[in-house]
């Protein structure tokens, strides 16, 4: 089986750098040369290519590449049947989906989509963006645009569809949000025919049970720590009911340890509590995997 390779499509641009990240937690360790497209990896079933996020369902569709990374918006804007293993909710600077927002000038007057009959919408997502408005029954015209978007209004268009995950460009611009067009994620889509092929749909679902159980990894910590059995009730009723925690017996018969994992934001809240309820020499320690 040694001559069997999956081939796979980065998104090559913005999401790059947090995708091969991404990958390097979940296992794989990716090298991109700044002028070549194929990246090595050191997985000799993988060949890696870099592809602009908004073709890869055509390259998929095509069986060019067996799967590959991308959002869902440039899947659904291409309209192509190509099927979506996982999402993996990570973005340029964070880790919550994007929205595409329609945006105005702050000074126009439009309060919502039915204000702009008969003006003119620039935007990168065409198609989609012309179906938000035919389903809402409003006539405009959308033009393609080939980026720098934000700074189209009001010259070179009335409003715009752009893609934003903290509005702070929007608002440097002088536009306001009155609408979500469409929220949008990463995901790992792959092609009927990769998935149809026992072994490449085998090491697809490999991918992405590693990449979500690294993302997974990223909002939550480990908890260890130390209790007398006669505290261990209070112990735990301060632990999230989420996971059962693992308790072991110690050589001293009257203590045992609790290990557990947390949500990162609520283990501030959690530690002092735990403290307070007498357990010791508490642990926090990083997750690289959770899969469940």
């Amino acid at each position: 089986m040694a001559n069997n390779k999956l081939r796979l499509g980065l998104p090559k641009g913005s999401l790059q750098d947090a995708t091969i990240a991404l990958f390097r937690r979940a296992g794989w360790n990716i090298y991109a040369d700044g002028r070549s497209y194929f990246p090595s990896v050191d997985d000799s079933e993988l060949e890696c290519m870099l592809i602009r996020a908004q073709e890869m369902a055509r390259y998929v569709d095509h069986g060019v590449l067996d799967a590959g990374l991308t959002g869902i918006d440039w899947v659904v804007e291409s309209g192509l049947d190509v099927t979506s293993v996982t999402s993996l909710t990570y973005a340029k600077q964070s880790r919550r989906k994007v929205r595409w927002v329609l945006a105005v000038p702050d000074q126009s007057g439009f309060e919502r989509a039915e204000d702009l009959e008969g003006k003119v919408i620039a935007t990168e997502l065409v198609e989609v963006t012309k179906g938000y408005f035919a389903k809402r029954g409003v006539n405009v015209k959308v033009e393609f645009s080939w980026g720098a978007t934000e700074v189209k209004p009001p010259m070179l268009a009335d409003a715009i569809v752009e893609v934003t995950e903290t509005g702070s460009s929007l608002k440097a611009n002088r536009l306001k949000i009155i609408d979500t067009v469409m929220e949008s994620e990463t995901h790992l889509i792959a092609g009927k025919p990769a998935l149809a092929d026992p072994w490449k749909s085998e090491k697809i679902n490999q991918i992405a049970l590693m990449l979500r159980g690294a993302i997974d990894a990223q909002s939550q910590v480990g908890l260890m720590l130390n209790v007398r059995n006669s505290d261990l009730t209070a112990v735990l009723a301060v632990l999230p009911a989420l996971n059962s925690p693992t308790i072991s017996h110690l050589s001293n018969s009257e203590w045992v340890a609790v290990n557990t994992i947390v949500e990162e934001r609520v283990a501030r809240d959690v530690i002092p509590k735990l403290k307070a309820a007498n357990a010791t020499g508490i642990v926090e320690y990083p997750l690289n995997k959770v899969v469940l």
